[in-house]
């Protein structure tokens, strides 16, 4: 039950997101929606996904996706096939369902815990006006690229839209980013979204955070993943956050915290009256 602030700040605003689920993939009439997604999405990264890099965010989502649709793929087949009659499938069903009645009933008694914890308001603006390097909403940069093999390829591209500047400049990158580019993020005009410094790789990081809104990089920029034309399409400059936008994070941690040390305290009461031996 060791949870990170920023990692429940993570899984309230991917809750938001998935109360407006879409449909991602349909198979054989099975809707596979981004509220499937993003749960196995938070739980593979442990609530990490928001700090990845864009087209590893990208690339990781679609990776998902498939694998879930090979999955339904292969339970429909199963269906046709008799699988879920069989002597063997209910008999793996059965040891499943009593492994997990042990966990539901451990995670709703958990919760239950949890929810019976209560924290004081003055609690809450007391952490607020004593942590305030907590509370400082980071610079950040809404930016696009093109991704290409070759340095060649990247410099023929900034030379096509040297003369462009404004809305012709971000239209025509936003064109050239969907027939040109080999990143995930192709289909969307090579947007990258906002994000904050030393989120991407070091030389894209140094590159975008240096360049001025509404401009493209001036040369190419090399990764690992091979040479980047850059569109620095917005600049936020950092800010802190008030009180108002962070209490109910606030109130979620100190409640956290003060869970944790209940937690200690129960287990070690309920283990001091069971009989609990370990086998060497």
């Amino acid at each position: 039950m060791r949870r990170q602030f920023g990692v429940w700040v993570l899984g309230v605003l991917l809750s938001a997101t998935i109360a407006n689920a879409t449909v991602l993939a349909t198979v054989n009439g099975d809707d596979i929606t981004s509220d499937e997604v993003n749960r196995v999405l938070m739980e593979g990264t442990q609530g990490r996904f928001d700090s990845l890099p864009a087209d590893k965010q990208n690339e990781l989502r679609q990776r998902i996706i498939e694998g879930m649709v090979a999955q339904q793929l292969v339970f429909d087949d199963a269906q046709k096939t008799g699988i879920l009659e069989s002597k063997e499938y209910k008999a793996e069903y059965q040891k499943l369902a009593e492994r997990m009645k042990i966990q539901l009933v451990a995670k709703v008694w958990e919760q239950q815990q949890f929810d019976a914890i209560k924290v004081d308001a003055k609690e809450v603006k007391s952490y607020y006006d004593t942590n305030p390097d907590e509370f400082v909403d980071k610079e950040k940069v809404h930016a696009r690229h093109i991704l290409v093999k070759t340095s060649d390829e990247a410099d023929a591209v900034i030379k096509s839209m040297k003369s462009l500047s404004g809305d012709k400049l971000k239209a025509e990158f936003i064109a050239q980013a969907k027939s040109k580019s080999t990143g995930p993020s192709a289909a969307k005009g090579g947007d990258l979204g906002y994000f904050p410094r030393g989120q991407m790789v070091p030389s894209f990081n140094d590159a975008v955070f240096a360049m001025k809104e509404g401009t493209i990089s001036s040369d190419p920029v090399q990764s690992q993943f091979g040479y980047h034309v850059i569109y620095l399409e917005d600049k936020m400059a950092a800010k802190k956050m008030s009180f108002d936008e962070v209490k109910n994070f606030i109130e979620q941690r100190l409640k956290m915290d003060k869970f944790k040390v209940y937690m200690d305290k129960k287990m070690s009461a309920l283990k001091a009256k069971a009989k609990i031996t370990y086998s060497k």
